[in-house]
């Protein structure tokens, strides 16, 4: 049986500081969804791999989200085929075994939601010791409350992902994390980008709810003044065939704007974003994805707020616009943006696109730097 790690306070230990019967060897990171989170979790487990090097990570997660942690040294994914092999509470079963065969002794929940829940209850069984992360329920739902707001920053989500990670023995300073270069883009991706000399703008104007997209109609006022600088070169994200069709619809209107829905596997997309001088995205796994690679995110908010701990890794408040606080004082309605409260359907429109391309042409970079 590996050994029960301590709790530990300090976060920013040094790995001499920590018994090395408490540090497993080969360690389980279970995030099973979305796309936000688990690039949230990359610079937390870059951190992890360089403070522990001789640590080998497997993380549990959907097989589309892999590239985007294939370059982190010591860290492999294992697909979990949730509605296939692994549905179910057998599924489940034949999961955990199948990862226990891996000579995982200590297990890192980011999820923690019923699935890995199951699997913590499951690995009890094997003595694989399996450490949770703590969302912070009760102070986001007083954030979200109407009445009786406790209106304050709350820890981010990457720091709760570091806490999980101190609990099993390994502390880590997200101060000292480093970025990695810029990938090298194929032939396929530069035919599409060509070849010039203007500032790279990636633009995903989309997210899950409606109460967190920058209405059209704006969002086409921001590409034209960007447009008609004629500095800056535009690339639209997004996917699905209605994403696809309304994105292609405003890339034909502007003659440097450039849709690349629907052309470009996910791995290409990532090489893409990561050689972008600036992103302009909703509060959407577009930000998080940028933000790994170090690309400066302006980030436009709805009904959800930064202070929730969903901001962009590293990326400086001055890189958030928000709508008018005072005009809608509910703000946040919920951490999701799934709660909309009469009146504030069109929180967004109090953003002006002027602001939005003041910030564009001039982002704060990330704070590391």
């Amino acid at each position: 049986m590996a050994a029960q790690p301590s709790k530990t306070e300090n976060f920013s230990a040094s790995p001499e500081e920590i018994p090395k019967a408490e540090r497993a060897a080969q360690l389980l990171v279970v995030r099973l969804s979305a796309m936000g989170d688990v690039a949230m979790m990359v610079p937390v487990l870059r951190m992890v791999t360089v403070t522990y090097p001789n640590l080998k990570i497997t993380v549990l997660t959907r097989a589309f989200f892999a590239p985007v942690l294939k370059d982190i040294h010591n860290v492999e994914v294992f697909e979990a085929d949730i509605k296939g092999l692994h549905s179910g509470i057998f599924g489940l079963y034949r999961l955990a075994k199948d990862l226990r065969n891996l000579g995982i002794n200590a297990v890192a929940d980011l999820h923690n939601v019923l699935r890995s829940k199951v699997l913590k209850f499951l690995f009890y069984f094997y003595e694989i010791p399996v450490k949770q992360i703590d969302k912070g329920r009760a102070e986001k739902k007083l954030l979200t409350s109407e009445k009786n707001k406790v209106f304050k920053q709350l820890k981010s989500t990457h720091q709760r992902y570091a806490d999980v990670f101190a609990e099993l023995g390994y502390p880590i300073d997200l101060i000292n994390h480093q970025y990695p270069p810029k990938q090298k883009l194929s032939q396929k991706i530069s035919e599409i980008t060509g070849t010039n000399f203007l500032k790279w703008v990636g633009v995903a104007p989309f997210a899950q709810h409606d109460s967190k997209v920058y209405p059209l109609d704006l969002m086409e006022e921001v590409l034209d003044k960007l447009n008609q600088s004629g500095k800056q070169k535009i690339f639209l994200f997004g996917g699905g065939k209605s994403e696809t069709k309304k994105l292609e619809a405003l890339a034909f209107k502007f003659e440097n704007v450039i849709s690349i829905a629907g052309k470009l596997k996910f791995e290409e997309e990532l090489a893409l974003i990561s050689n972008l001088d600036v992103m302009l995205s909703m509060d959407s796994g577009n930000a998080h994805l940028a933000a790994m690679y170090g690309v400066p995110v302006i980030a436009l908010w709805g009904v959800t707020h930064p202070y929730a701990g969903f901001k962009a890794f590293d990326q400086p408040m001055e890189n958030c616009i928000l709508p008018d606080l005072q005009k809608f004082p509910k703000i946040p309605t919920s951490v999701y943006g799934n709660v909309v409260p009469e009146g504030y359907e069109d929180v967004m429109r109090s953003i002006p696109p002027e602001k939005v391309v003041e910030k564009i042409k001039a982002p704060q970079p990330p704070k590391g730097e």
